[in-house]
């Protein structure tokens, strides 16, 4: 095999590739994201094979709260609809996410190249010197296949998942949601859990099963079907944007029930209420307008943006500290004790850098290093603000004082999300409709099968805005 070599980094990517037929197949697709795959895949023959890891058949032994971090890297932003993957470091910033403690990394096949990108990113020389298979979680999601096209077949889940273990080039994957639950039939979701347990059960490539959606009346009622009628209760469900600023019915009406259901772990998604909870508004990119806010909600939102700005304070910055905070205590009993990426060494058998107890699980994405050393600085702040947090703050060498600096800056956020709750007025925990009303499965329309079914499309979720583009790097992200 010819010598070939493939840089991905922040600048533009270089393939230097005696192989005439990968570069001729992408000069054919006049893709440079495709480029950028079509090397990283053919450079697969070449690499090590991938870190060792044991396949078990079978329900696990262990509770999925027991084992997942509280803090889940989301890498629906590796996406081409709205970063360059030629100029994003996607190896670069997973190393750094690794080296800063993050052991949990979500994906989905709807997330255009993601799931790709973060398999190669996980298996590099690095990556199998310094992380176990086993401390890592591999989250994805099946089902979903484009903006109005959805197929929970057991056809399509077997071939769905066997596709993400080839993409993110793993023997076994940890968590498989069905994803967006809502725009199919309850009896097609039944389906497809009961295939995804016989893939556990009988081929032990997944370990924990869950769904994923907005509505939280329906993931509640799902979750009690499926318990009701498998006997089996979920791993995980997750929301998104059901924690935020603007609405916290995940944790006022979803907690008790999913809990009820024998749901052991419910992560929330997108604080920032898929970008509606931002000074410039939700973002607008190539899809245009695509959240489904209305007018009232977005009028309400910019008026709490201008109260924060008269206190000195960015929408932003309060939305992501108070989910993130909040929800580590309110969504601890159906959280987890995994890692904490507190910036201590930890082992499962103590967890005693955070006082030992279950935090509430949320799932954050970011784009470059710099939004990343933010995030981690707001958590780990958040950290040091809780019980024990005295010794964590010691043991990780930070300043003596963060555990009280932490305690008054939750005071300080909660008086202003107080008061941006005010200025929400009728539209604090309002819901929109998800689906829309004029919703159609036009996958169920054209009757397509899974063997005739073409791949997955590059299209960004609605469920995972456009990152900050319009906003200066330094106050992209949440720095309090």
């Amino acid at each position: 095999m010819a010598e070939k070599t493939t840089m991905i980094g922040p600048s533009t990517l270089k393939v230097i590739c005696r192989d005439r037929a990968v570069v001729s197949c992408a000069r054919a697709l006049e893709d440079p994201t495709q480029i950028q795959l079509l090397a990283l895949s053919h450079t697969r023959s070449t690499s090590r094979s991938p870190m060792a890891s044991i396949v078990t058949k079978g329900k696990p032994a262990q509770q999925l709260s027991s084992l997942l971090p509280p803090l889940v890297f989301g890498c629906a932003v590796f996406n081409s609809q709205y970063n360059d993957v030629n100029k994003l470091d996607t190896v670069g910033l997973v190393q750094e996410a690794l080296e800063f403690g993050i052991r949990a990394f979500d994906t989905s096949p709807y997330y255009g190249p993601s799931e790709e990108l973060l398999g190669a990113a996980l298996d590099t020389e690095f990556v199998r010197s310094h992380v176990p298979r086993s401390d890592l979680f591999y989250i994805t999601k099946c089902g979903r296949i484009a903006g109005d096209e959805f197929d929970y077949s057991p056809e399509w889940v077997r071939q769905s998942v066997a596709r993400s273990l080839q993409r993110l080039r793993t023997d076994y994957l940890d968590i498989v949601y069905c994803h967006d639950v809502e725009f199919v039939s309850e009896d097609e979701v039944i389906g497809a859990i009961k295939e995804l347990r016989r893939i556990r059960d009988e081929e032990g490539t997944l370990r924990y099963i869950g769904i994923s959606g907005y509505p939280v009346p329906l993931l509640c009622s799902l979750a009690e079907r499926v318990l009701r009628e498998t006997g089996e209760p979920l791993d995980a469900v997750m929301s998104y944007a059901n924690f935020t600023l603007q609405n916290t019915t995940l944790a006022t009406n979803g907690i008790a029930r999913l809990r009820a259901a024998g749901v052991d772990v419910v992560p929330n998604a997108s604080p920032l209420g898929m970008g509606l909870l931002r000074r410039a508004g939700p973002p607008v990119a190539g899809q245009g307008d695509w959240h489904p806010a209305g007018p009232g909600v977005r009028a309400a939102v910019r008026r709490a943006s201008d109260f924060c700005d008269r206190h000195g304070e960015r929408l932003e910055v309060i939305a992501i500290r108070y989910a993130l905070e909040s929800w580590l205590t309110q969504g601890a009993s159906v959280g987890s004790r995994g890692d904490p990426a507190s910036g201590v060494p930890w082992t499962r058998e103590s967890n005693q850098q955070v006082g030992g107890q279950k935090l509430g699980v949320s799932v954050m994405g970011v784009s470059n290093a710099g939004e990343l050393e933010k995030t981690m600085s707001v958590w780990r702040s958040i950290l040091d603000g809780l019980e024990g947090g005295e010794e964590t703050v010691k043991l990780a060498g930070r300043w003596k004082r963060d555990h009280e600096w932490s305690q008054n800056r939750k005071h300080g956020v909660q008086i202003m999300a107080d008061g941006i709750q005010e200025h929400l007025a009728e539209y604090l925990d309002f819901a929109w409709d998800s689906p829309g009303k004029d919703y159609v499965n036009k996958r169920a329309a054209k009757n397509l099968t899974a063997p005739e079914a073409e791949d997955a499309p590059w299209l960004t979720p609605a469920q995972s805005p456009q990152a900050d583009q319009d906003l200066p790097e330094e106050i992209s992200i949440a720095l309090r």
